[in-house]
């Protein structure tokens, strides 16, 4: 599977996700557990919190960041996913330093959107959220509901009674 198509795959797993007034570390948490449960549907093993290839700053330089979410693939390159409900800066760095190293980068961004596409080779995976109160839902889509008979059909007039007053 290329790189669009493993950002196109995990789109789809995260679009049949649900949920309604959760809190923002409600909301990352449901999020990473769907990215987890997507790596493992593809049969690939998957490490939650994996150490990345970025030191952190100083005095921690002897540290390694991690990544939300890694996928070691039977065939391919690894794959590791970042959720995040923000745009930052650090976020971009370190999935630019994953595909450096010869990975595939994807960004989950959640929110009300837009969201700002990152430079290549990240790919953007987002995930439309609706915020109110500072609580988070995400309901499924429906269609509007039927209010008149279908284009072209014609329709009977009914009478309806007169009641005296």
């Amino acid at each position: 599977m290329n790189d669009d198509a493993l950002a196109a795959s995990l789109t789809a797993h995260l679009d049949r996700l649900t949920f309604v007034d959760r809190p923002t570390d409600e909301v990352t948490a449901l999020l990473v557990d769907a990215v987890a449960a997507w790596g493992e549907a593809q049969g690939f093993r998957v490490y939650r919190r994996a150490t990345s290839v970025v030191p952190l700053p100083a005095p921690y330089q002897d540290r390694h960041s991690v990544v939300d979410v890694a996928c070691a693939r039977p065939v391919g390159r690894p794959v590791v996913i970042e959720v995040d409900r923000t745009d930052r800066r650090r976020t971009v760095e370190k999935l630019l330093a994953e595909a450096d190293a010869g990975r595939v980068a994807l960004w989950v961004r959640w929110g009300p959107g837009p969201f700002a596409a990152p430079p290549p080779p990240i790919r953007l995976v987002t995930c439309e959220v609706a915020v109110r109160n500072h609580r988070h839902s995400r309901l499924p889509a429906r269609p509007a509901p039927q209010h008149s008979a279908p284009a072209g059909a014609a329709a009977e007039p009914v009478e309806l009674p007169l009641t005296p007053d």
